[in-house]
């Protein structure tokens, strides 16, 4: 089949066209000039530009299992690729399919006939995909065995052992930033790994030469490197952290990525040791005045005095806590910042070591103000398979203004200012009930922060008293209509406000509110108000709370009740990083089915590889197909944001002059 990059739908393979939105499935349009190109060529013939789809391509011996056996690595010939069908077929020669092709199947044309040998007995090189819009091998056990395919007994004889380390470490922990893993397969004894192609993104090294890169960004990556090696270590590939050209930087949000894993050699195992005198070179190489506490921190992790991980965590945060510019906000109790221990080191500036000294070590932590550069938005509601109508409403309306600043270095500084109001609202209660609190839900919170909400985001007071004249509203006609019981129409509601990185929740019922960015992955910012969560709240055992026939009934909902007992859940946060916030009702939230299934749409969002439109419709039909027995409704919110280096000044009583350089976009 043919999987149609603008609306996913899948088409028989003859198809030139899809059948569903008529866009063509053999050529896309060049970013660069425009012109149509065939997928399965690697430059537009217009202009050269690059447009196929490039994977890196690693060949190995399964050398773990030979390592094991006591084999020397440096013994272990490389795999040889040869392209003449007269060769001699033995393990470890690869002859590739009509003299180009690294596939049977003639998928994967090899770009590079010479590749250089990698140690440990790998090549490694790039690969065209001659047909992107098929699913990989990979993809269809995915989809035939589910998303937990690492822990599924039938992987172990259809993937290499190589590629199940990606996939395993992946769903393993979330926030490691290694390649996707596009294919696999095992062929003349060889393991045969495709992974994102990632040779365009920035070095580290060359990111820390950056004089325009703030000189304690660099710390915040060196404490990604410790959060990785936490979690890469444990496992044997420690090594991949320390060769200087698998380490580059996201040019989007300067995250630290990788570009392939490389397992630790049995008979030298690296350390901390190692991992110190990395950090030396790279602060060697960015040619700057070093920070007093981060040379010592160098020096001592390479002695040895450094022997753990937590103490190095704990070094590190020191340094985070002690630098202090006054133009950066501190971190309230609050969801406004991200801490050190949940991998967010914030932004600092560099200092001099008597100041360091002089300043309170107790003082919190604090992040970089930030700017808002765009803003994006996407919803959608269906009745599902087994409704006859659907209660569900949602809202969205946005308004924003775009400027462009010119640089000095004529480059242009987008920042946007934005309000958005977004509410979903989840109905019940007797014949049209449900529909009519829902709809009359939205129609009077858009009322009121039609009247209400002028120049700065609505506080706490002002948001709980939408809510109680919603609830009152509704209220008002279940006496009007001598409505009782069970024929009392009620709603949930989740509302989401947002003034350019500033963003305010507030919740009644069961539907919910997520969050899903690139470092925490998805997370629940709202708790659902029934009595199972209720019994949690008061200490019981959550096994025991659910296993209550009432456990998922409701303990709040707008209009059954007067405003005595409506007690909305409100909350506030900061956008210090790109994120997407969804508001769902509880036709896609039940069975944990973004927990379980909705992961790989919602990067394709974050990331941009999908439009948010394209997105929401996935999640729907998604979870219509996972369940389909309630209305679902989905809204999507994405942010994407940078320093805001405009508001950043340091202390004016710094010992020496420090300026402050705009990180590149």
């Amino acid at each position: 089949m043919l999987v149609c990059p603008h609306c996913q739908f899948e088409n028989p393979d003859a198809n030139n066209f899809c059948q569903n939105c008529g866009e063509s499935l053999t050529d896309k349009p060049c970013p660069h000039c425009g012109d149509l190109t065939p997928l399965d060529t690697t430059q537009c013939p217009h202009c050269g530009y690059m447009t196929g789809t490039l994977w890196q391509a690693i060949l190995a011996f399964p050398f773990p299992d030979r390592l094991s056996n006591g084999h020397d690595s440096a013994a272990i010939e490389a795999p040889q690729i040869v392209e003449s069908a007269d060769a001699i077929e033995q393990p470890g020669i690869l002859v590739l399919t009509n003299g180009k092709y690294l596939d049977a199947q003639q998928r994967y044309q090899l770009l590079d006939l010479s590749p250089l040998p990698n140690r440990l007995a790998e090549v490694e090189t790039k690969v065209l995909d001659c047909q992107p819009l098929q699913p990989s091998l990979l993809e269809v056990l995915y989809q035939h065995q589910g998303s937990d395919l690492a822990s599924n007994s039938l992987q172990t004889t259809t993937i290499p052992t190589i590629a199940q380390s990606y996939i395993a470490l992946q769903e393993q922990y979330p926030s490691l930033p290694l390649p996707k893993v596009h294919d696999a397969w095992e062929q003349n004894g060889l393991s045969i790994v495709l992974l994102e192609d990632r040779a365009n993104l920035p070095l580290l090294t060359d990111a820390c030469q950056n004089d325009e890169v703030l000189p304690l960004q660099i710390l915040h990556w060196l404490h990604e490197i410790v959060e990785h090696w936490a979690a890469l270590a444990p496992h044997h590939y420690g090594q991949s952290l320390l060769e200087p050209d698998n380490l580059r930087v996201d040019s989007e949000d300067y995250v630290l990525c990788l570009q392939r894993l490389y397992a630790d050699r049995p008979d030298q195992p690296p350390s901390l040791k190692d991992l110190g005198l990395l950090w030396q070179t790279l602060f060697e190489q960015s040619q700057r005045t070093q920070n007093g506490n981060i040379f010592l921190l160098c020096r001592d992790l390479q002695s040895g005095a450094i022997a753990s991980i937590d103490e190095l965590r704990s070094r590190i945060e020191s340094i985070a806590t002690t630098l202090q510019p006054t133009a950066m906000i501190p971190a309230p109790a609050s969801d406004l910042s991200l801490s050190v221990d949940n991998q967010s080191l914030p932004l600092l500036v560099d200092v001099d070591e008597d100041d360091i000294a002089s300043e309170n070590d107790d003082q919190p932590t604090i992040v970089l103000p930030m700017r808002l550069i765009n803003l994006e938005d996407a919803g959608r509601t269906i009745t599902g398979r087994q409704r006859d109508h659907n209660e569900d409403c949602f809202y969205i309306r946005t308004a924003s203004q775009r400027t462009e600043t010119k640089q000095l270095d004529d480059s242009q500084d987008r920042t946007v200012q934005a309000k958005g109001l977004y509410i979903l609202c989840d109905g019940m209660g007797g014949h049209d009930g449900g529909e009519v609190a829902s709809a009359l839900a939205v129609e009077t919170l858009r009322t009121y922060f039609d009247a209400h909400w002028h120049d700065t985001l609505p506080n706490e007071a002002s948001i709980r008293e939408a809510i109680r004249l919603t609830n009152q509203a509704i209220y008002d006609q279940n006496q009007q209509g001598l409505r009782s019981g069970s024929g009392r129409m009620g709603t949930t509601l989740v509302l989401l406000l947002l003034q350019d990185t500033e963003v305010a929740i507030a919740h009644v019922g069961d539907s919910r509110l997520y969050r899903y960015s690139r470092r925490q992955g998805l997370e629940q910012l709202t708790t659902d108000h029934e009595v199972g969560q209720r019994e949690i709240q008061r200490g019981v055992e959550p096994a025991i709370a659910y296993a209550r026939p009432d456990a998922y009934q409701l303990t709040q909902a707008l209009g059954p009740r007067d405003e005595n007992f409506i007690h909305p859940d409100v909350k506030f946060l900061e956008a210090n990083e790109d994120m997407l916030l969804i508001l769902a009702s509880d036709g896609l939230t039940d069975n944990d089915f973004l927990e379980l299934h909705g992961q790989e749409p919602l990067q394709s969002m974050l990331s941009g590889q999908i439009d948010l439109d394209q997105g929401v419709n996935q999640l729907v039909e998604d979870a219509n197909q996972f369940s389909g027995h309630d209305n679902i409704t989905v809204v999507a919110v994405r942010i994407q944001v940078r320093p805001n280096y405009a508001s950043f000044k340091p202390r004016s009583t710094f010992k020496q002059s420090i300026e402050v350089q705009k990180l590149v976009d």
